[in-house]
């Protein structure tokens, strides 16, 4: 295996081993507020943010898995899928890209 990948790897795998420590914090994490949440933290919700907050609705909402999510290995659970699941998918698109870039490049033969 190319060293660069095994180090990016590595990488990977610690972050994922570490994501539980979101859990931990006060509040809700930057970025994923309702509109709600919005209100009354700045005060006003932007028109945007309104007409398209209930267009996704999260398939782990506050990333517990529904069956365990009172207790925190439940929400643990919930945090590890949502990083595996997220690497996996964004693992994917950028191997797809790096595919379709490299597709017509000359090869270099030594």
């Amino acid at each position: 295996m190319d060293r660069l990948l095994r180090n990016l790897l590595i990488v990977f795998v610690a972050l994922i081993v570490l994501v539980p420590i979101g859990l931990l914090a006060s509040g809700t994490a930057y970025g994923e507020w309702s509109a709600e949440e919005l209100q009354g933290l700045v005060g006003f919700v932007p028109a945007g943010v309104a007409s398209l907050s209930g267009l996704w609705h999260a398939p782990l909402p506050d990333y517990g898995l529904p069956v365990l999510s009172d207790t925190f290995l439940g929400q643990s659970l919930g945090y590890y899928a949502s990083a595996i699941i997220g690497a996996v998918l964004c693992g994917g698109v950028f191997i797809l890209i790096g595919r379709a870039l490299t597709r017509n490049a000359p090869k270099n033969e030594e």
